[in-house]
């Protein structure tokens, strides 16, 4: 990365002088001018904010001002709303035209007929099975990226075909929507240059927020917390927060790797495996799958849910088994749900509103951490962020390869004292939990010697503690009989490690 091609302008204060010639110093070529009038204009777009950056880094100035004319036209013409597509089709059906555009798509395979079909999800695309095949040499070009189990964002180029007395479509190129080269060790290696307070404001700006906003360490702390399934594989979370606080808004639209449920109901198909499709479900496309609204989720085949569940999340391989099929994912499982001022209370049941199948002390104990959404501020205008910033959708492809990073674990692994005894749950959780902070606040610390041990106690080891505690305190109030009076084990840094 050159990062001495761009030039930006300062701001007025010292400090911010300071911390914004580091940023443009380390991260020039990933910056964006993030500003409120453009988020009101990319929302209109239906876009998410990751696509809105990358829109913003290719038609903005140097000092981050867009031409807003220019930019609707250009989504207008290739990145289509879905009554787009009639008029595609009267091109490729009636003119004999090539479609081109960017999208969503998913590939799939048609055995019987030894054929490679796919899917335009935003689109409705194809209505039967059959009407949508790709060209082998597309797949062969592109295998890496095509073949991902999720949908993935790319140019595409379709005609219409005659096939049998009908007409199919047929894609006959694909382009990658992957407008940056990730280079994981020089993001890690840049972290050094970043106080700990520095770094929590590029991660809160990363995903729109404005640092200024936040009163408190403790309230970014918290918000930071809701980053932890993007770099870590299978951590399941529950948070309980008032409204307008931001939870559906983060995982919605920071990452195209996750999934949002928003209300309405979900089966054990959708979420694991549908038998009579033959397709894997959602925690095997995705990252993450966070339930908002969970208080209105209806499951259509609760007993069924909740035990897919209880094996899903146990599992330290991701494992699950629907009927005769097993099947793996990574994705980590969020509860999202609103709460009323009078159960802000973690020595009270908060989850009584939860569906029943969360009443049970059993599955709840599967749950690594809570997150007390009631300390993230409402969201208003003094919370959006405005000034230079990581590209969300570079931030968002930065969490995803960190995913993959096994070093961080040794670390931990490395550093905790367990206590003899303790439970395997609340010494996992604790782990994974730690992990994901460290990757997220010290990216740079890929073994030990790197780790600054006090900083990892304040802002990895105590906060996983408390998300932890916070899991067992619940269980106790649900089933005192198997939890009451239980607590979570005191886990410390070693010694030795201390002593340095």
């Amino acid at each position: 990365m050159d990062i001495n091609r761009v030039i930006f302008p300062s701001s007025n204060s010292g400090t911010d002088i300071e911390y914004e010639t580091k940023l443009k110093q380390y991260f020039g070529d990933m910056l964006v001018y993030k500003s409120s009038s453009n988020s009101k204009f990319f929302s209109a777009l239906s876009l998410p904010s990751f696509m809105r950056d990358w829109l913003v880094m290719r038609f903005s100035d140097s000092n981050g001002a867009i031409d807003k004319k220019e930019v609707s036209n250009y989504v207008k013409r290739i990145i289509p709303n879905k009554e787009q597509w009639n008029e595609y089709q009267v091109d490729m059906l009636h003119n004999n035209q090539a479609a081109r555009f960017l999208t969503k798509i998913k590939i799939d395979f048609d055995a019987k007929n030894r054929r490679a079909l796919f899917s335009l999800p935003d689109f409705g695309v194809p209505q039967k099975k059959g009407e949508a095949i790709v060209e082998w040499d597309v797949i062969e070009a592109n295998r890496d990226y095509l073949l991902s189990p999720t949908e993935v964002w790319g140019i595409v180029e379709i005609v219409a075909e005659e096939e049998n007395n009908s007409s199919v479509f047929k894609l006959i190129d694909f382009q990658p929507f992957c407008p940056y080269t990730i280079d994981l060790d020089y993001y890690t290696n840049a972290r050094q240059f970043f106080s700990i307070d520095e770094w929590l404001d590029i991660l809160l700006s990363a995903i729109d927020y404005n640092p200024n906003g936040y009163i408190s360490t403790k309230q970014k702390m918290t918000m930071i917390s809701r980053l932890l399934p993007f770099v870590e594989k299978r951590i399941n979370l529950i948070e309980l927060a008032p409204k307008e606080t931001g939870k559906s808004y983060v995982y919605a639209q920071i990452s195209k790797y996750g999934w949002l449920v928003s209300g309405g109901s979900i089966s054990r198909a959708k979420m694991f495996y549908d038998i009579s499709k033959r397709t894997p479900g959602l925690v095997s496309r995705y990252d993450y799958v966070a339930l908002d609204e969970i208080q209105s989720i209806k499951f259509t085949d609760a007993m069924e849910m909740q035990g897919a569940l209880k094996g899903y999340l146990e599992s330290p391989t991701g494992e699950y088994r629907v009927g005769d099929t097993r099947g793996v994912g990574d994705a980590g499982f969020i509860l999202l749900g609103n709460i009323d001022s009078e159960l802000m209370n973690i020595n009270t049941n908060m989850f009584i509103n939860l569906p029943d199948i969360f009443h049970e002390s059993a599955l709840i104990d599967r749950f690594h951490g809570f997150i007390k959404g009631w300390d993230i501020p409402k969201m208003k205008e003094s919370l959006k962020a405005n000034g230079w910033a990581l590209n969300t959708e570079y931030f968002g492809e930065i969490m995803h390869f960190l995913r993959e990073e096994l070093s961080y674990r040794a670390v931990v692994d490395q550093l905790l004292q367990l206590p003899k005894n303790s439970a395997t749950r609340d010494t996992e959780a604790i782990k994974k939990i730690c992990t994901g902070y460290l990757k997220l606040l010290f990216p740079n610390a890929t073994d030990v010697s790197k780790v600054d041990i006090n900083l990892f106690e304040s802002y990895c080891l105590e906060p996983a503690l408390e998300m932890r505690r916070v899991i067992k305190t619940q269980l106790g109030i649900i089933d005192r009989g198997e939890f009451g009076g239980l607590t979570i084990p005191d886990i410390t840094i070693k010694e030795q490690y201390r002593a340095k």
